[in-house]
């Protein structure tokens, strides 16, 4: 009779339990169908918007630019030619002079009173021959008839031909003065821009310190650049395989832009072809001749010459910014015909203005994606819209850009004509 009471505490403690756990139960299950009821299904993300370019097929000019520097055809030392002091300087530094024009004068004091000495030297030679040729004139005749001696006709003929001597030095040494005296004023022997004085005023000049100023011819003006090895090797092979066709004889040519950006107006050709590559550049040496008339271009000044005339047939064009970088190379994002996007590996080539040759990895009739590439992923839906080129300024939209490659391409990729033509 003792363990009744304690049996039945045990059997209320265990139905208290199970009660308990079916309340929590049937509880979970209530917030359960709660939480189906309310949850409704993830719509798919929508298709992103991108701008598509059309591969289209067309032939391209292929423009190869290079850094090069002017230099004058003609820059001549004016160095003095005599002795003496520097008088006068007639000409205002860094101005175009004429050809003839004067621009020193030395001291011609010296010289005058040399050239009057060596004339008065001529005078007297000339006086002593004019007396030994009237005496040989008077003694042929009388020894023609054995009236004078064999002697006295050696002794006149003697005289007069010494006297001639001295009369032809006495010529020279006044023909010397003469130019000694021309030489002190000193004039400009072309037309060109002309630079600073080296010696001023008053200065004594002597071989050591001749040198005056120079002048450098300023119409026509050379432009050199240099090619090197790997752009001449470039060249040739995609001549060979098509890539590139080159003007008509090798004739390209060539304009150069200044500074500033502008366009020279005149236009070039090479006009001089180094035959050998200088060996501690492995580069060789390529001149342009352009006309300057109103003298504009100056020499040593830096510019981008150009070679315009070679063609790339059948060219892959599309903008930068739809060529990405990537682990395994250089790549674009293709739409499919269902819409979607692919990754594509390409090979690109030069730079075209602001778009980029793709040597492999495109066809034409492809689309390619410019615009909202970044949000996109394998396989996505796409919304395309066709890629508005915006046209250079002052160009039609048809008409191609120029090439600028970027310092990081020089490379042998880059095709460069020049010597290819010899």
């Amino acid at each position: 009779m003792t363990h009744f009471p304690l049996l039945h505490r045990h059997t209320l403690r265990r139905a208290s339990l199970i009660h308990a756990g079916a309340w929590l139960a049937l509880a979970g299950v209530t917030l359960a169908l709660v939480a189906g009821c309310g949850k409704k299904e993830a719509a798919p993300p929508p298709a992103a918007e991108v701008s598509v370019l059309t591969i289209e097929l067309r032939d391209a000019p292929v423009i190869f630019e290079y850094i090069a520097l002017t230099q004058s055809p003609q820059q001549v030392s004016i160095v003095a030619r005599v002795n003496g002091f520097l008088d006068k300087q007639l000409y205002t530094e860094g101005e175009i002079v004429k050809e003839g024009q004067v621009l020193f004068v030395m001291d011609q004091k010296p010289f005058i009173a040399q050239l009057e000495a060596m004339q008065a030297a001529y005078d007297q030679a000339k006086a002593a021959h004019d007396a030994a040729a009237a005496n040989l004139k008077r003694v042929k005749p009388l020894a023609a008839v054995n009236a004078l001696s064999q002697k006295d006709l050696d002794d006149a003929t003697g005289s007069e031909q010494s006297s001639a001597a001295s009369l032809a030095q006495a010529r020279a040494n006044v023909e010397t003065a003469k130019l000694n005296l021309s030489y002190t004023t000193i004039a400009s022997p072309l037309s060109g821009v002309s630079a600073a004085a080296q010696q001023k005023v008053g200065a004594y000049l002597n071989p050591a310190n001749s040198q005056l100023t120079t002048v450098s011819s300023l119409n026509p003006m050379w432009v050199n650049f240099s090619v090197s090895e790997n752009e001449l090797s470039s060249f040739r092979d995609q001549v060979a395989k098509g890539l590139v066709i080159p003007p008509k004889d090798r004739n390209f040519t060539v304009e150069i832009v200044l500074v500033d950006g502008t366009t020279f107006p005149q236009t070039g050709r090479i006009t001089y072809i180094d035959p050998s590559f200088n060996p501690q550049t492995g580069t060789f040496l390529l001149r342009s001749t352009f006309a300057n008339p109103d003298g504009s271009l100056r020499p040593n000044q830096y510019v981008r010459a150009r070679l315009k005339g070679a063609r790339r047939p059948n060219a892959v064009l599309v903008p930068q910014s739809a060529v990405q970088q990537g682990a395994k190379g250089h790549f674009v994002w293709v739409v499919g015909k269902d819409g979607k996007v692919e990754n594509r590996p390409v090979k690109p080539g030069d730079w075209y203005g602001e778009q980029w040759f793709i040597d492999a990895g495109l066809q034409a009739g492809e689309q390619v994606v410019v615009g909202g590439a970044l949000r996109l992923r394998a396989g996505a839906p796409v919304k395309a819209t066709p890629y508005e080129a915006k046209a250079p300024d002052g160009e039609q939209e048809a008409k191609p850009l120029t090439i600028e490659k970027p310092a990081a391409k020089k490379s042998a990729k880059a095709a460069k004509p020049a010597a290819a033509a010899k």
